[in-house]
């Protein structure tokens, strides 16, 4: 495969979305921050943060009301970062593949 050749099997969309990711250790803080692409199987984000390719991730991505068609939908994942890159403003970009998915229920959804 070319250097630059597009990989991606799922069509990735343009969205802003609310993330939290959820901390992986009872001492580390979770943080918000939001989506810049999503697709079926990922997403990427932009955050202060420190992961590492390989390493797993929980976070809860939020559908709002106008793209659920409801009120708001809350969508626990876990994965793993697939790509870790710099960027001009300071932040660090993640790209982390979903392995796993689970719609939270409504009275979850302000927790």
């Amino acid at each position: 495969m070319a250097d630059g050749a597009e990989r991606r099997i799922a069509r990735r969309f343009t969205m802003s979305l609310p993330l939290r990711v959820l901390p992986s250790e009872s001492r580390s803080p979770g943080f918000r921050t939001q989506t810049r692409d999503v697709s079926y199987q990922g997403l990427y984000f932009l955050a202060e943060a420190q992961f590492e390719v390989g390493s797993e991730i929980e976070f809860v991505l939020t559908l709002p009301q106008q793209a659920a068609q409801a009120s708001d939908v809350d969508i626990r994942c876990r994965g793993e970062i697939v790509r870790v890159e710099n960027t001009s403003n300071g932040q660090m970009g993640f790209a982390a593949k979903i392995a796993r998915y689970e719609f939270l229920p409504a009275t979850a959804s302000a927790a």
